[in-house]
């Protein structure tokens, strides 16, 4: 994700950019080796007798990449236009796609299929339709939710004022096909398989075996609706998050949340563009 940030950064810079081409190109070589050290260094086999050590040397690798990255971002200053569809692309690409990269390599270290580790054929058809029932049932319940804390976000003297998704905004002013097709194939089919994989698939049951389930279905929900970055939007997401990680229980299939999230993904964006062309059409 961090890397992402850094190629979208370099693709989408402002002004200050052609000032410090040169120093950020430096700072993004140092941020890319550091990051790489980590991803290293994490992969090595861990142990009581070196979990020190190992901690020790991923935080000396991790955290002064991430400083040298934020030292890179202030120098490339804002960018003159609005989130445009290729910095939304990469940063799909870059978390949701990184996910699915090193969970397969988790589970190539581990020997385990993809269907050993996650149920897909855990009487799929049965987590398919469970997967497409929550998504319609939530719809509605969804829809309120978010008018519900735009309603109050709005109300005199509240401190959080109401923001559309930055990602929502971006996809309205996206006017070409192919990068509708290109932002649709993300939304629907990567987003959902990655953050399921990580949130369901990855986290819950590592937190839930160590002893705490309570603790990995709220924690895992909360850092889910967290990581989207929108107020309006992180009351229904918690309850979706919620929703999905309750079908993941009863089915023992990931591919239940997928299909959910990828339902809900797919409804809002296609009820996005009817909107926008019915809006067109009125005026």
């Amino acid at each position: 994700m961090c890397v992402g940030s850094l190629l979208g950064t370099a693709l989408y810079h402002g002004p200050a950019f052609e000032k410090h081409r040169t120093i950020y190109l430096v700072l993004a070589v140092f941020v890319i080796a550091f990051f790489i050290a980590a991803l290293v260094e994490s992969g090595k086999p861990w142990a009581v007798e070196n979990f020190r050590r190992r901690v020790g040397i991923l935080f000396a690798c991790f955290y002064p990449g991430m400083i040298l990255l934020v030292w890179a971002q202030q120098l490339a200053g804002a960018p003159a236009t609005n989130y445009a569809i290729g910095q939304m692309l990469i940063g799909l690409l870059s978390m949701q796609g990184a996910v699915l990269l090193l969970a397969w390599r988790m589970l190539r270290q581990q020997r385990m299929s993809w269907d050993g580790a996650f149920g897909f054929s855990e009487h799929w058809p049965r987590a398919l339709l469970f997967g497409i029932l929550l998504a319609g049932i939530f719809l509605p319940i969804g829809l309120e939710l978010q008018r519900l804390s735009d309603f109050i976000m709005r109300l005199p003297n509240s401190p959080v004022q109401p923001v559309e998704q930055q990602a929502v905004q971006t996809l309205r002013a996206v006017s070409s096909w192919a990068q509708r097709l290109a932002a649709g194939l993300l939304t629907v089919v990567l987003a959902p398989a990655g953050e399921e994989t990580l949130f369901r698939g990855i986290l819950y049951p590592t937190i839930k075996q160590a002893g705490f389930p309570k603790l990995a279905l709220w924690l895992t929900s909360l850092t889910f609706a967290a990581i989207h970055l929108n107020v309006v939007t992180f009351l229904p997401l918690l309850v979706l998050s919620l929703l999905l990680t309750l079908v993941y229980e009863k089915t023992n299939n990931l591919l239940a949340p997928i299909t959910a999230h990828s339902a809900f993904n797919a409804v809002q964006f296609v009820s996005l563009y009817i909107e926008q062309y019915h809006s067109r059409n009125m005026n």
